[in-house]
């Protein structure tokens, strides 16, 4: 069985449950529909700014509906299934990431679009497009990879999607998703600066919006990726071997 079967396997199961895909996609929208209707007044292209951080909501709403594939499949039994058939654990992982990584893209495609019909203002060129789709790919890897680990290692949905909600939302808002870093100050703001999704969020914003990138950010930004990919997707490897074990 090969990445591809396991992909397409993975999709037929998310377009049986499509309740997951509207789960994951309402929030953020309704995030980006309602801070645009009450900010707009107050500052031009916020609906442009918050975009960025609402693609990363997104993100980590469609990778973590993902890990709830795991404990639907062991409920099943395919999951134990799939663990003793003749299949590399990696091609299990990346069939599932590419499938939450699918979603992602599809969603954030949606919020894109609606974004134009709100009036957001992109500056953007070929190359910008080419290296936001990279962030975003990298990004989506190690969420995916970090919803995969995390579904393997809790007892049960309930505690999974706590567990999920207490990572994503202090993130989230412990970011520069919302407000402007020159707006914070004090502890918040260190708190702020050491939070990746502030740098993933910030990179965006400049490929999206701004004419000027800072090309030593954006590097650093793509490098700390792949440090997060290659942390998590070793996460997840050893983690489904233990289970293999078990």
């Amino acid at each position: 069985m090969s990445i591809p079967v396991l992909f397409w396997r993975n999709i037929k199961w998310r377009f049986k449950n499509k309740i997951t895909i509207i789960v994951t996609i309402i929030q953020p929208l309704i995030w980006l529909v309602l801070y645009s209707a009450t900010a707009n007044q107050q500052t031009e292209n916020y609906t442009g700014f918050i975009l960025p951080g609402i693609m990363v909501l997104v993100m980590f709403s469609a990778c973590g509906s993902s890990g709830i594939f795991n404990y639907v499949m062991k409920s099943q039994g395919s999951f134990y299934r799939l663990l003793i058939a003749p299949i590399h654990r990696y091609s299990i992982i990346l069939g599932q990431n590419l499938e939450a990584m699918l979603l992602a893209f599809l969603e954030i495609g949606i919020l894109v679009l609606i974004s134009l019909i709100m009036s957001v203002h992109f500056n953007i060129s070929l190359i910008g497009i080419f290296i936001a789709i990279v962030i975003l790919f990298l990004t989506t890897f190690f969420m995916s990879n970090l919803a995969y680990v995390l579904s393997l290692k809790l007892p049960n949905e309930m505690i999974y999607e706590t567990v999920m909600n207490t990572i994503v939302l202090p993130l989230f808002f412990a970011s520069t998703a919302l407000f402007p870093l020159q707006q914070i100050s004090g502890i918040m703001k260190n708190i702020v600066m050491i939070n990746p999704l502030t740098h993933i969020i910030n990179a965006l914003r400049e490929l999206l919006l701004y004419q000027q990138v800072d090309i030593q950010h954006i590097c650093l930004v793509v490098l700390m990726l792949l440090v997060l990919d290659i942390v998590t997707f070793s996460l997840s490897l050893s983690t489904l071997r233990k289970e293999s074990r078990t």
